[in-house]
This record gives structure tokens, C-alpha cells and sequence, in this order.
């Protein structure tokens, strides 16, 4: 299955270590897997995917808000509507219930449909958890 991971973290610094364990666990079940990064990439590309898995980090400590790029790539990938899921958020605080809510209504907005959310909190369940996807 062709999978794309829109990472979208709270700052402009690359591709998170939580990321690739997640790519290297979903390419290990022989998916090809390939990572957008909200803040360099557009998603002109992702109506092309057969599914979609979304990894944010919130932006503020208790608000629960997701990074700005990552509605931008969302819209811009026009005929996401139906095509299914997943939404993953790294622990970053108490209030992550409250951001996952939020990534899933920013998913959903677009018409996603999301079959799976959970929340990471480590590179080991990330690899675990994408070994999981498409099984």
C-alpha cells in the first residue's frame, strides 16, 4: 500500500526520530512509505496516496493548537475527501486529548476519514504502532 506521512511538528526542525520509527515499522510490513514535511513540502501529492497518516506536535503548552502549515498542506492536497486515516500526536503535555481533538477536526474539515487516532509516546510504540497499519 502507498502511504504518506504528513509530519507536522511545533517548530521548523526536520524530521522527528518518532517519525521514521513510525515509516521504518510500516515499510518493515512492506508498505512504501513516504514523509511529508508540513513545513518544506505542499500536498499537491497526497491525493495520489492510499492512505494518509498525520503526526503533529501541539504548538502551545495548554491550548492544544496545531502547527499553521499543517491545515495549509491539507488544503492544498484538494480530494482528500474519503480517503482514509490515521492521526497520531506526540506527547508533549497534560492537554494532549485536547490537540489530538483538535488535529482530527483539522483532518476532518477536509473530509478525511480517520479509522485510527492515538497519541505516542515514544519511538519504540511509534515503530510498533506502524507495523501495525495495513495489517
Amino acid at each position: 500500500m502507498r502511504i504518506a506521512i504528513v509530519s507536522a511538528t511545533a517548530q521548523k526542525k526536520g524530521i522527528p526520530t518518532y517519525v521514521k520509527a513510525l515509516q521504518k515499522g510500516m515499510e518493515s510490513m512492506g508498505h512504501r512509505v513516504d514523509i511529508i514535511d508540513a513545513w518544506t513540502e505542499d500536498g499537491f501529492r497526497l491525493p495520489g496516496y492510499e492512505y494518509l497518516v498525520v503526526v503533529a506536535e501541539q504548538v502551545s503548552l495548554f491550548g492544544g493548537k496545531m502547527p499553521e502549515p499543517l491545515a495549509q498542506v491539507l488544503a492544498v492536497g484538494s480530494g482528500l475527501g474519503g480517503k482514509k486515516s490515521a492521526a497520531f500526536l506526540k506527547k508533549t503535555s497534560p492537554f494532549t486529548t485536547k490537540a489530538l481533538a483538535n488535529l482530527m477536526r483539522t483532518m476532518e474539515k477536509e473530509g478525511m476519514l480517520i479509522n485510527w487516532s492515538e497519541v505516542l509516546l515514544n519511538d519504540d510504540q511509534a515503530q510498533a504502532i506502524g507495523k501495525r497499519i495495513g495489517a
